[in-house]
Parts: C-alpha cells; sequence; structure tokens
C-alpha cells in the first residue's frame, strides 16, 4: 500500500506540467531507512518524527523566483525542486547512524540549495574491531598507476613465501567489494570491474591450449617492468592476469566472470551510477561471458558442468559435476545479467537464452538437489534400472548411498540443497555458500529459503560452532579423505584454506 503526495511549487510556471505530478511511494520504506536513525526515542516520537521527515522529503520547497523553459511547459525551478527532494532521501538512507544524530537539524538543512550536512550531525563511531577491520583491509589495497584497483587475497607478514596469495582475486574481492560499497568508497570498486574487464579478452596458453574467449582472470597480479625491456627507458606498471596456467592444479576460475557480473549490478544498484554497466566495452565483456556459459555441449542437464577446484573450494574436495555453488552462481549472473543487458538487436536471443536458462534451472535445482526428511523417505523408496521417459528415480540413485550421518544429522524439520547431483550419484555433504547463494539470489523458493535457516538454526554447533561459518559439513577424514582430496593436507578436518581464514579476518 502506497502514501500519494501532491507536489506543488508556488511559484511555477502557470502552465508547468509538475504542477500536477505526484509521486508513489510506500510508507515502509521511508521507515525502514529511518527506523536506525531514530533509535533510541519511544515508538510514538518515532511516528511522529518518521511522519515529519517523510513531509519534508515529499514537499517541495518555496522558492524566490523561476526560470521557465522556452516552450512555458516545463519549469526549470520545480525540477529543480525535485531533485533536490531525491538528495534528502539519498541522505537519509546513506547515514542509517545509530547515535549522535540530531534529528531536528535533519529537518532544518537537508535538502536546501547549498545546503550540506547539519553541523550537528556526527559521523558513525566505530569501534574498535571495526577500525582494526578497515584498517586491515585498507592495508591490503592494491594501487595501479595511482589508482585502487583491489585487495590481496591474504596479507600474513610472517609469511616469507605467500605463493599467489600476495595477487587480486576476482572472488576473493567481493566481500571486500561490497563493504566499500557499503562504506561509500565506490572508486575501487569501479577500477577493479573495467580493469579485470580489460585482462578477459588476453590470450593465455596452457600446454599448446588457449582457453576460449570470454574467460575471466582467477587473479592478477600488478608488477614493474621495464619499458620495452630497457633499463634506460624506465619503469612501467602492468597487470598480469592469471587464468589457472600458474595455479596450483592447473584449474581454470569457472565462477570469476559469475561473481563479476553479480559485482557489476551491485555497482549499479549501489551508486546509481549504470554508464560503467552502458559502456560499450563492458555489454560486450557480458555476453561473451554468457556465450561461454550458454554454448551446447553434451550434457543433458540446465546446470553448468566443471571440474573439481573450478570455484571458492579451489581444491580438489570431490565435488567435480554440477556443484551446487555454481549453479547457486550461475542463476544469480544470469538474472543479473538479463537486468544489465540493453535490449539492442543483437542481445535479444541472447535474453530469450537466458529466459529459458533460468526457468530449466530453477526448476532442476528446486526439484532433484532438495533434500529434507520428506526426499530421504522418498529415496530410501526408489526403484533402480528405470527405463522410462516417465521414471521416478531418474537418476539411477541407489538407497544404499545414503550414509549412516545423515540418518542420524538431519532433523525432522528443515532442508537443504544437496551438494552435487550426477547419473548414481548424490552428493548429500552441506555447503554453505552453495546453500547461502540459493537464498540471496532467487534460487531458492520462499518455503525452501525457510527450512534452510531452520536446518542451519538447529545445527548451530555442527555448521558454525567456533569457526566463522563452515564451507562444508561433514569434513572427509580417514581413507574418504586419502582417496577424494588426494590426500591434501589442507583439506583436513578443521583446517579450513589458509586464504579464506585470512580474508575472514580482512572483513571480519
Amino acid at each position: 500500500m502506497s502514501s500519494t503526495f501532491q507536489l506543488v511549487d508556488v511559484l511555477a510556471a502557470p502552465r508547468c506540467r509538475h504542477l500536477s505530478s505526484r509521486i508513489h511511494l510506500p510508507k515502509h520504506v521511508v521507515s525502514a531507512s529511518l527506523r536506525p536513525c531514530l533509535r533510541g526515542l519511544s515508538s510514538l516520537e518515532e511516528r511522529t518524527w518518521t511522519c515529519k521527515l517523510r513531509e519534508k522529503a515529499l514537499r517541495t520547497t518555496k522558492r524566490e523566483r523561476y526560470t521557465s523553459a522556452s516552450d512555458g511547459h516545463t519549469c526549470i525551478r520545480c525540477e529543480q525542486n525535485l531533485a533536490e527532494q531525491g538528495r534528502l532521501l539519498e541522505f537519509i538512507n546513506a547515514h542509517n547512524v545509530t547515535s549522535g544524530l540530531s534529528v531536528e537539524a535533519l529537518l532544518n538543512g537537508i535538502g536546501q540549495k547549498g545546503s550540506s550536512a547539519p553541523s550537528s550531525f556526527n559521523a558513525p563511531v566505530e569501534n574498535a574491531l571495526e577500525k582494526e577491520a578497515w584498517d586491515l583491509l585498507r592495508e591490503a589495497v592494491v594501487t595501479y598507476c595511482g589508482e585502487p584497483v583491489g585487495t590481496i587475497a591474504a596479507k600474513d607478514p610472517t609469511d616469507p613465501n605467500p605463493l599467489n596469495y600476495d595477487q587480486v582475486f576476482i572472488r576473493d574481492f567481493i566481500p571486500s567489494a561490497v563493504a566499500f560499497l557499503l562504506k561509500g568508497e565506490t572508486e575501487i570498486v569501479r577500477n577493479f570491474l573495467l580493469h579485470t574487464l580489460q585482462l578477459q579478452s588476453w590470450e593465455k596458453t596452457v600446454d599448446c591450449y588457449s582457453p576460449g574467449q570470454g574467460l575471466m582472470p582467477a587473479s592478477f597480479k600488478v608488477r614493474t617492468v621495464h619499458i620495452d625491456g630497457n633499463e634506460e627507458n624506465g619503469t612501467e606498471e602492468i597487470l598480469d592476469p592469471d587464468f589457472g596456467e600458474a595455479a596450483i592444479g592447473r584449474v581454470a576460475p569457472v565462477d570469476s566472470g559469475l561473481w563479476w557480473i553479480i559485482l557489476l549490478r551491485a555497482y549499479g544498484k549501489c551508486t546509481g551510477d549504470k554508464s560503467v554497466q552502458e559502456r560499450v566495452d563492458v555489454q560486450t565483456g557480458i555476453k561473451m561471458i554468457l556465450k561461454v556459459c550458454l554454448a551446447d555441449g553434451f550434457d543433458m542437464f540446465p546446470t553448468l558442468l566443471v571440474t573439481d577446484g573450478s570455484c571458492m573450494i579451489d581444491r580438489r574436495m570431490g565435488i567435480h559435476g554440477h556443484p551446487l555453488e555454481i549453479q547457486a552462481l550461475f542463476y544469480h549472473a544470469l538474472r543479473c545479467a538479463r537486468e544489465i543487458l540493453l535490449p539492442e538487436e543483437g542481445a535479444q536471443d541472447l535474453i530469450r537464452q537466458i529466459n529459458s536458462r533460468l526457468a530449466a534451472l530453477s526448476f532442476h535445482i528446486q526439484e532433484y538437489y532438495w533434500l529434507d526428511i520428506v526426499k530421504l523417505n522418498e529415496i530410501y523408496r526408489y526403484k533402480t534400472e528405470e527405463y522410462s521417459t516417465e521414471a521416478v528415480n531418474k537418476f539411477n540413485i541407489y538407497p544404499e548411498q545414503v550414509s549412516q550421518w545423515l540418518l542420524d544429522w538431519l532433523p525432522e524439520s528443515g532442508g537443504y540443497f544437496i551438494g552435487n547431483l550426477q547419473p548414481a550419484h548424490m552428493d548429500f555433504r552441506w555447503f554453505t555458500l552453495g546453500n547461502m547463494w540459493s537464498i540471496c539470489g532467487g534460487l531458492a523458493t520462499p518455503k525452501q529459503s525457510e527450512n534452510i535457516l531452520r536446518l542451519v538454526e538447529s545445527k548451530w554447533q555442527d555448521l558454525v560452532a567456533t569457526m566463522p561459518i563452515k564451507i562444508c559439513f561433514p569434513a572427509l577424514t580417514d581413507e574418504e579423505w586419502r582417496i577424494i582430496t588426494g590426500a591434501d593436507p589442507k583439506n583436513t578436518e578443521g583446517c579450513g584454506n589458509r586464504r579464506e581464514a585470512l580474508v575472514t579476518r580482512q572483513v571480519a
């Protein structure tokens, strides 16, 4: 339900079309944006100040004089008033502080021409933990030609051999980028998006083979080299990308392009700057990523087929096939791309492909990846070796695959998306990022989202415990760990990937 407010400029031109313009704004949106500012007031006082601020934001202020356009139908002064009202709403939304805000000062000056934040307004005070986190994050910032372009994956001054952790990783920069956007420091995110786009078309060779165009690098490093290889010419900075040809395991990063599209939309939504996503080179980059992801292959499923270690879990951990994390990112990236792509002639076929894939992918994940106590009972009653287009057990899953730990662990209420699904194989492990991003990206239905969170709440000690949050549960142990991970010492129980642990500390 929305409220309608009449916008009136008493000094507007007689025939100005804005005299009768109306603005529709849901009440709860304004109230939600103001609530943090009004914390500590009584409910009656809060309602009073909310109404006053809403009226202030939506009322056109009086002007001493006006300037009319030549046709007499567009009042420039009236348009300026409307723009200033928008400034007020942006200020309210941008300064969601919990203390130190004088509401009366907010009413007396914001939105007036040439005005700024009132002198009595105090910036939110960071506590010691937040300050330490921001200090660590800013120390990790990498500059290129004097401009910030990202943050290194991990900063450990005691490590004499950081391997590739001193590079800017696409996936690892995402939480840093979100923090910078929420802080209002958007330049580093814009530079990151544009510079990584320039690296997309680079040709890299791995044993005489070059990956296709559209692949985004896993990471890049700023290097200082001699101009034309001559010391006398001085030095210059270059960006050296890694598409997997130097990575541990030589695995191409499937998720990099998906994260890039998601961050591009987040940047536009947070800043209101649509000029970046409307650039020709950016539109071309989006199409190149989508063409790689939507290319026809031998697979019979709408999910993406990838190798082990091609996403955030960048070490061998038995996720090859159709891992949930990639599918959740793929679905969200397709939704973002559909919104960002300009409706030009060359993009119509691509948009149709996106719509078709989104419908098939959402049904496939919601239907076949979902596991709760009801679905578990269905699996136990599966018939095997069914040869029919109407088979119930479409993937020929044998009930004997169900492990004892799952029977003891799965609660009566709640559920989750399994980690992987392939012919005759279901990976029943819980993967945090895949399930959480299914909620964030809209892949899970509202009911499934609620049940996932219920599961996390009921199994908090198993899924969170003393760590920030576990990547996977349960951990692989003994012979299973030796076979699946290749006896990888960094994939032992309770020993998360070192980079993820340090990144968590940076953005805590």
